[in-house]
This record gives C-alpha cells, sequence and structure tokens, in this order.
C-alpha cells in the first residue's frame, strides 16, 4: 500500500497555513473520499478529479481513494485544493514518483477537460508557501504572473493537469490546450482628478491636505452640490506611492477579493466607496463559508468614503470603531479566525438635514428633524473624527473667479511627502510613519509635551468637557501633522488653535 503526499494552502483573511493533502489507494468497492473538514466546493473535487484525470490520459484505477487533508481540525474552503488532490491520488498508481510531488505546494481548480481554472488568493498563498519553507509552487498559467510576484520561490506556471504530471516526471505526451484565464473585471478609474479643479473651498483643500500627510480621518458637512464627493475624490491622489510591504498587503487584498493584478504589485493608494444600502458583511468583511475581505480591507493603505453617511444603518457604522482603533479586522467563525488589514483613512460625508439646506431659508426641516438626522452618527465614531468640516455651496463670485490660484495635485503631493517625511525622521525609528498612529501616551510625554502656554485653548476645552480624552490626543496628533506641512519643529500656540477648529469646525 502506497500513501502519496503533497501540499497546498489554506488561507484564512490574509494569512495562509500549509495543508498537507495524503492519498491513499486501497482494495474495496470503488470510492473516492476526502476527510479533513472540506466545505462543499471541496467536497465536490472527487468529480471533477475523477474526470480530469480520465480527460489528462490517466484514469483512476476502480479501487477506494482515501484523500485527507492535514491538520485534520482546520477548516478547508474552495476549490483550490483541486489541483493537489489530483496529483496525490494518480501518484498512488505510480504516474509519478511520491518524491516528485513531496515538499511542493499545488494550487488550482481543474475543470472536467483537466484543465486548470485560476483561483483567488494566489499571492497570500504563495507568500505563505515561501514563509514555510515549500520548494516550489505549482499554479494555473492565468495566475503565473501573481505568483512570480512573490520572490525566494520556484514558480511553475501549467495549463493543464497533464503538464502538471510530465513537469513530475510523467511518461506522457504533451498536448496543446488553451489555457484558462481569469474572468475580465472592470478596472477602476485610477485618474481621481486634479485637485485645481476644485472651486471656492481653500479651506477644504487646505483639510485634505493635512488629512493626508498625517493619515486623518476627515468628516465634511454641507448641502447637496457643494463638492463633498469631488473632495473626497482627490484625497487619493494626494497621497504618496504605497510603500513595498504595502503594496503586497494591498495586493494579497486585491487577489483575495477575486480582482487582476497583472504582473506587477499595486503601488496607488485604494479608494473604496460603497453604497449606504451596504451590510456589515460587505464593509467589513465575513461571508458564509470562505471569509472574504469587506470595503475597510479592500481600502487598507488607501481611502474609505462613505457618502451619505447617515443614511448607513447605524450597527454598520459603529462597526467601524474598532477597526479604526487597531488598523485591522479579525473576523471569528466556530472553528476559524480570519485577519484583515484596516489601517484605512475614512472620510464621511453628510448633509445637515434630510432636505439637504441645513437651515437655510427654503429649509423645511425642524430643529428636531435636523438633530435627528445628523444624531444617526453616534458620538463614539464621532470622537475618531479628526477633522470635521463644513463645506459651503460656492458662490457666483468664486465660479467666475476660476481656480486662480489653486494649488495641483503634483504640488499637493509634494508637500504631502515632505511633511511625512518629518514625521518619519521623528517617529520613524518607534515604527510610527504617520502622525494619526502615534499614541496619546507619546505626545503627551515630557519629551514632546507642548508648552502650557502654547496648548492652553486645547487644556480649557478639555476642562470643560468640549474634548474628551481621545479627542484631547488627536488634536494633538493634528497640531504635530499642521507644524510638519509648515516645516517647523515642534507645534506652537497657532498649530493648536488650527487643530482645534478643524476638530470644532462644524
Amino acid at each position: 500500500m502506497t500513501v502519496a503526499r503533497t501540499l497546498a494552502v489554506a488561507l484564512h483573511g490574509v494569512d495562509g497555513a500549509l495543508v498537507e493533502i495524503e492519498a491513499d489507494l486501497a482494495n474495496g468497492l470503488p470510492a473516492f473520499t476526502i476527510i479533513g473538514l472540506p466545505d462543499a466546493a471541496l467536497g465536490e473535487a472527487k468529480d471533477r478529479v475523477r474526470s480530469a484525470a480520465v480527460n489528462s490520459g490517466c484514469d483512476l484505477p476502480a479501487r477506494k481513494v482515501t484523500v485527507n487533508l492535514s491538520p485534520a481540525s482546520l477548516p478547508k474552503h474552495g476549490s483550490g485544493f483541486d489541483l493537489g488532490i489530483a496529483v496525490a491520488a494518480l501518484a498512488t498508481t505510480g504516474v509519478v514518483s511520491t518524491e516528485a510531488i513531496d515538499g511542493v505546494v499545488h494550487l488550482g481548480e481543474l475543470s472536467l477537460d483537466g484543465r486548470l481554472r485560476p483561483v483567488a488568493g494566489v499571492l497570500p498563498a504563495v507568500l505563505a508557501a515561501r514563509r514555510a519553507g515549500a520548494r516550489a509552487v505549482v499554479v494555473p498559467s492565468g495566475n503565473g504572473d501573481e505568483a512570480r510576484l512573490v520572490p525566494g520561490i520556484r514558480v511553475i506556471a501549467a495549463t493543464s493537469l497533464r503538464d502538471v504530471l510530465i513537469t513530475h516526471g510523467a511518461p506522457l505526451d504533451p498536448v496543446a490546450v488553451d489555457a484558462l484565464l481569469a474572468p475580465a473585471h472592470a478596472e477602476p478609474d485610477v485618474a481621481f482628478g486634479d485637485l485645481a479643479d476644485v472651486i471656492g473651498h481653500p479651506e477644504a483643500v487646505e483639510a485634505l491636505q493635512v488629512a493626508a500627510a498625517g493619515g486623518h480621518h476627515m468628516l465634511m458637512v454641507g448641502p447637496p452640490g457643494a463638492g463633498k464627493t469631488l473632495l473626497a475624490s482627490r484625497l487619493p491622489g494626494l497621497l504618496p506611492d504605497l510603500d513595498p510591504d504595502a503594496a503586497v498587503e494591498v495586493s494579497s487584498i486585491r487577489s483575495l477579493a477575486g480582482l487582476p493584478l497583472g504582473s506587477s504589485l499595486v503601488t496607488r493608494p485604494p479608494l473604496e466607496s460603497p453604497h449606504h444600502s451596504a451590510t456589515m458583511a460587505s464593509l467589513v468583511g465575513g461571508g458564509s463559508g470562505l471569509v472574504r475581505p469587506g470595503a475597510i480591507s479592500r481600502a487598507a493603505h488607501g481611502v474609505l468614503f462613505l457618502d451619505e453617511a447617515p443614511e448607513f444603518a447605524g450597527a454598520v457604522l459603529d462597526a467601524l470603531r474598532q477597526p479604526l482603533e487597531t488598523g485591522e479586522i479579525t473576523i471569528h467563525r466556530a472553528r476559524s479566525t480570519a485577519r484583515f488589514p484596516a489601517r484605512f483613512q475614512l472620510v464621511l460625508a453628510a448633509n445637515p438635514c434630510p432636505c439637504g439646506q441645513g437651515g437655510a431659508d427654503d429649509c423645511t426641516c425642524t430643529p428636531l428633524m435636523r438633530r435627528r438626522y445628523f444624531g444617526r452618527l453616534s458620538g463614539p465614531l464621532l470622537d475618531r473624527i479628526d477633522l470635521h468640516l463644513t463645506v459651503r455651496r460656492v458662490s457666483v463670485a468664486q465660479l467666475t473667479e476660476g481656480a486662480h490660484g489653486a494649488i495641483t495635485t503634483v504640488q499637493a503631493r509634494e508637500r504631502v511627502s515632505a511633511a511625512r517625511e518629518r514625521t518619519r525622521e521623528r517617529w520613524g525609528a518607534h515604527g510610527w510613519n504617520l502622525t494619526a498612529h502615534v499614541p496619546g501616551s507619546i505626545v503627551r510625554s515630557p519629551q514632546w509635551r507642548l508648552p502650557a502656554p502654547d496648548r492652553a485653548s486645547l487644556d480649557r476645552a478639555l476642562e470643560r468637557g468640549a474634548l474628551t480624552m481621545r479627542g484631547y490626543d488627536r488634536v494633538l496628533r493634528v497640531a504635530w501633522t499642521l507644524a510638519d506641512l509648515d516645516a517647523v519643529q515642534r507645534p506652537n500656540a497657532e498649530h493648536v488653535g488650527r487643530a482645534l477648529f478643524l476638530r470644532k469646525g462644524i
């Protein structure tokens, strides 16, 4: 009796664990059994494997085949185990040697004619295989470019099961077949427009640069048509390119979401803008069976824009509170835990009242209606927003003046990059590359504490209850960001006053 072994990867969030696939061929009634906590899609692999083996010229004998996925206590999801199961099962018949497939990771879904279909999550799976010390990884040709983004491991891209067996030494003649490619997805428009297109909002343009330089969250309140969405769409363009670690993380999330990567990592910060009817699972991640990343993870190292924020369900908005603090989301299931990154910049946009006029002459809302409408944004969530901005309608004079003297996206990005470099020089050695990530205990420590006269207005706001302790720390962080934008060493009273106004400006 021969037991053949090969490897696959089980993904739980962005983390992956190696799974040993053991196949045993024994005497008995013909049967194909998969054990080791497979889900429904994985349980159906036995039918795909039998048909693919027949059409690849390597029929399985009419005997009992048992496939064990170890560790047995780890849940396995999806059709990406098909290739590993087929290779291990055929190795028990002697088509390939057990030594040839030992220590090799196999990823891919089988079609009935033996061709390999691309699967989602190949990038994080190959990363997990490299970290675990696998000597090679076999992937569908449609995932080849994505897998080769991971250095330090041998990648074999194959078109069909027959090609994989020939690679492992099977005495078969090659047969040319058309490769199966991943479904085409409409690429998002990466041209976010130029900041110079914004007319009549100099204070909002400055606030956008503050948000980009420090990684601060932002709330914009104003009537419809004032330019809130236009301003929010310009924020990703102000952010510098992703560093290598962030690029790998963003690309891994994109891979898990089943979106195409091409032959290079994602280098620009993403923008996610879900509709206000989004469910909690679509926003923070989850779902039945295989846990999928939500909008907050797809926006990691980028911007999450929630337009018409009061229209979102209150429980959905409050689910953002923990990721805003920790920078990640952990989704628990009965048998597994999935972790996704969630270090994003939150931008909220809201009308001041249900009719949108916010107390103007033509506003039809009572004070109680306005209070109830804006009260849909909970206090704990608003307390985590650093910049509160009122966006007013553009006047005729501002419109006719045009964009005279407006700053462009390129100029603003250079200013933001220079400010972030000053932040890294100050706190980068401690692991904080953005001011928004610096703990409050640090900005209040004796080394970085501002003189009492400079923070007097902030202390008074805390004393009279206008600020919480969390809000106090966030105002200090914004003051440090303003100082970096102004290229000065430490914030002064003016910076603290500006930061306090940005905090309580609505």
